[in-house]
């Protein structure tokens, strides 16, 4: 791999790129952000080497690296604007409405859905590190569509990384993500909420916030920009875990509220199954 273009210069796109040319020294990475100042913050960091809006023709790989509600036309114009040899990857939260948007385009054969599971609290160039990516999985769906030579890029590319690769249909991938990825973050932002709510009471309440609080409203501090568009974007499966969700809230309340001690500790000592399966996903 020789060319690799970046649109979307922010914690995951950057991540990739510095990746990719620690694997890849001579490898030469343009890109583009449509915030001026990540655009220049990326040159800076060695993300890119050039900035630039259109890809070279001959660029092996474009990876799209934007807000989830962006990438729909973005993905088209892109493919519209490639050569014959380029592959798109978009690495997106979101896939099947993504999927279904693109379907029938000429060049749907050099597109390649993707979703990497990695990320941090953090975003923005700065917050880019190379190793984000080490030994993590990437979902890839409707690998049937894409062009066998293309993919052969692809997989150079995460083999390079050290990605796990992942294979899942469009729904089925925002099916779960909606339960593993974007409730977590929903419940960790209004956690976040209810607190700072309490502390217009008590600005002391914070002095009693310990690691568990910290851990658990970690997600709050996510990016407003990435997150806001896959709430919506994702809006039928995430309505789906609420509503699960907010009903088992609901009954753990009741329960709380009768004192039903024996029936709390039964259901948590239940619900605590789940760090064997935590732990047998590590191995």
């Amino acid at each position: 791999m020789k060319k690799l273009h970046v649109i979307g210069l922010g914690l995951l796109g950057g991540s990739f790129s510095l990746a990719a040319r620690r694997k890849f020294p001579e490898l030469k990475v343009t890109g583009f952000d449509l915030s001026e100042k990540n655009q220049k913050d990326a040159e800076i960091l060695g993300i890119i080497t050039e900035a630039k809006e259109i890809p070279d023709s001959d660029t092996d790989i474009v990876l799209l690296a934007t807000p989830a509600d962006s990438l729909g036309e973005l993905l088209a114009n892109t493919l519209d604007q490639i050569g014959e040899n380029t592959l798109v990857i978009d690495l997106g939260s979101t896939k099947a409405k993504l999927c279904a948007q693109i379907a029938e385009h000429p060049k749907r054969s050099q597109y390649l859905a993707g979703h990497p599971i990695a990320g941090t609290e953090y975003s923005g160039p700065k917050a880019a590190f190379a190793d984000l990516l080490d030994g993590k999985v990437m979902i890839l769906c409707e690998m049937e569509k894409t062009d066998l030579y293309l993919k052969e890029k692809a997989y150079q590319l995460f083999e390079a990384l050290n990605m796990k690769l992942r294979f899942m249909d469009p729904e089925e991938h925002d099916r779960h993500l909606a339960f593993v990825s974007h409730l977590s973050h929903i419940s960790s932002f209004m956690l976040g909420k209810t607190v700072l709510q309490k502390m217009a009471d008590d600005r002391n309440i914070f002095d009693m916030a310990g690691s568990g609080f910290a851990s658990t409203v970690r997600l709050a501090k996510s990016s407003p920009a990435m997150w806001a568009p896959i709430l919506t974007e994702n809006k039928e499966n995430i309505l789906a875990a609420l509503d699960g969700y907010i009903a088992n809230l609901s009954a753990v309340r009741e329960k709380i509220a009768a004192s039903d001690k024996e029936s709390i500790h039964q259901e948590l000592a239940e619900i605590n199954q789940i760090r064997d399966i935590l732990d047998l996903g590590k191995g």
